[in-house]
């Protein structure tokens, strides 16, 4: 039997989701207590990868089993997990289903707190000095006329293509909270932390609106912003 994961995490202990040789992280941390809570060696299979120090306020995951888990599963997973890694429900899926092949896109969103509070702390980036949001509102606009995101991957990586689909992007203020958000079909790695660094030089007045279009068009990520840190970086949602 398929069985869907839904879960969420806070990525600061955490070496992103993808196991890894050396280090924690969430895939390895959620294996290892399958395997010893149910006698289960199961391989999870994620939506995708986050990076170091990343959080998921909701998370997608799949596994192949024999056994058969449901709502009691969840509450002895629970019980036995870390603080920072939840499980909100696994159920049965189709064959046919994979946790990130069959996703048609992701929302993540980049928190920036504008006044000092240490229970933001780890949980977004502390930007004092005002930004000018309309211009950088207009410069996330000007991301879906592209498709090429070169100018904001990480250097070196495995990836065959660096074109991607964004489908929707924005701010949206609360209290004193900016949230970045984007929405595409898949995401390079460390594009939107790359993205957000650019976005504050236009915010800072730095950069203008032609500016940033030619950072996207020169494919080159030394022309780009200095990435920001993980710590405000969510993965809020994933649609199949």
């Amino acid at each position: 039997m398929r069985y869907k994961i839904e879960l969420c995490y806070k990525g600061t202990n955490y070496s992103g989701w993808q196991r890894q040789p050396n280090a924690q992280t969430v895939q390895q941390i959620l294996e290892d207590s399958i395997n010893l809570i149910f006698r289960d060696s199961v391989e999870i299979t994620g939506c995708g990868r986050t990076d170091a120090g990343v959080h998921a306020k909701y998370y997608i995951a799949h596994f192949d089993s024999e056994n058969n888990y449901n709502y009691i599963s969840v509450k002895k997973l629970n019980n036995y997990l870390p603080v920072d890694i939840a499980i909100f429900d696994i159920t049965p899926a189709s064959e046919d289903f994979h946790a990130r092949f069959s996703a048609k896109s992701r929302t993540y969103e980049y928190i920036i707190s504008t006044k000092k509070n240490p229970f933001d702390y780890g949980l977004s980036l502390y930007l004092p000095k005002p930004l000018k949001l309309d211009l950088m509102n207009e410069a996330l606009l000007k991301l879906l006329d592209y498709s090429d995101f070169t100018s904001f991957s990480k250097l070196h990586t495995d990836v065959k293509t660096n074109n991607c689909k964004i489908l929707n992007a924005g701010i949206k203020t609360q209290d004193d909270k900016i949230i970045i958000y984007i929405t595409a079909d898949r995401f390079l790695r460390n594009m939107v932390r790359a993205i957000v660094g650019t976005l504050i030089e236009v915010g800072r007045g730095k950069l203008n609106i032609s500016d940033f279009c030619k950072i996207i068009e020169s494919r080159n990520r030394g022309n780009a912003g200095k990435s920001v840190p993980a710590d405000g970086l969510f993965l809020v949602n994933v649609e199949y």
